[in-house]
């Protein structure tokens, strides 16, 4: 993987952050893309203070002429884009029935179209030149029922499906694309959600009210426990893998 050039979404906190580390600690030239400017600079400040090399790009994933230029931009800078990684992500948290027009729409709007349009700029390039590797980060949610996640679940799940078609289409074409779906991980929008110390003990145990079970493994995921999955299925030990859905979530959804 070493000199090739990666983009990464959602770059400036939680997993995105632990993917660009991955990466560029095996050698590969990351570009962050993100909306938060300021995250962007510490997070590249800090990384490169570790030498590795890293280069943060703002943009708005939900703005296809946005999306057009950073793609370009990190083309002319970088080199070609061999990977991509959709780790960009919002939660919005509530019962269906109660979500407001705003709360589904911004869903959608990131977590969904946002895999959309940099997929495509991302894959256009690549098909001329045969060859790339695509990993969304969706979401355990995305198949498994939870209590006031509609939104987010069905937008993980939409996003994942795209990129199953998307990895079909583009598949004779020497590029693959696959998907990993966490489970609970211990980021800010997971912690964003708890309001006492008693919350990292029922995402453990379990939630029988909310009609969840826990952890079989005992733990919450660590965000390198994320990235090392997007690692491998970008990998080269991953180039016989296309279209494949890998769930990391110590078993919270019993593998479904």
């Amino acid at each position: 993987m070493k000199g090739k050039t990666a983009l990464v979404t959602g770059a400036a906190g939680g997993i995105g952050e632990a993917v660009v580390r991955g990466l560029a600690e095996r050698g590969v030239v990351v570009a962050m893309v993100d909306r938060h400017a300021e995250g962007l600079r510490d997070l590249a400040e800090k990384l490169r203070a570790d030498g590795l090399e890293v280069s943060g790009f703002p943009a708005d994933v939900t703005s296809s002429e946005e999306v057009a230029a950073v793609v370009d931009a990190v083309e002319n800078r970088l080199g070609p884009i061999e990977y991509l990684v959709n780790a960009v992500g919002v939660l919005r948290t509530g019962r269906a029935e109660a979500l407001n027009d705003q709360d589904w729409s911004t869903t959608f709007a990131v977590n969904t179209t946002g895999v959309f349009l940099v997929s495509r700029e991302a894959v256009n390039r690549m098909i001329p030149r045969g060859s790339g590797a695509v990993v969304t980060i969706a979401s355990n949610a995305a198949s498994t029922a939870r209590v006031e996640m509609s939104a987010y679940a069905a937008s993980k799940a939409a996003a994942t499906t795209f990129t199953k078609c998307l990895g079909l289409e583009v598949a004779r074409h020497g590029i693959r694309c696959n998907v990993v779906a966490p489970g609970s991980t211990d980021t800010p929008m997971l912690t964003s959600l708890w309001t006492d110390d008693s919350a990292a003990r029922a995402s453990v145990e379990g939630v029988p009210d909310a009609f969840r079970v826990g952890i079989p493994l005992g733990r919450i995921a660590r965000p390198a426990d994320v990235a090392n999955a997007v690692v491998f299925l970008l990998s080269d030990l991953a180039s016989h893998i296309t279209m494949h859905d890998l769930t990391v979530d110590g078993g919270a959804s019993l593998g479904v």
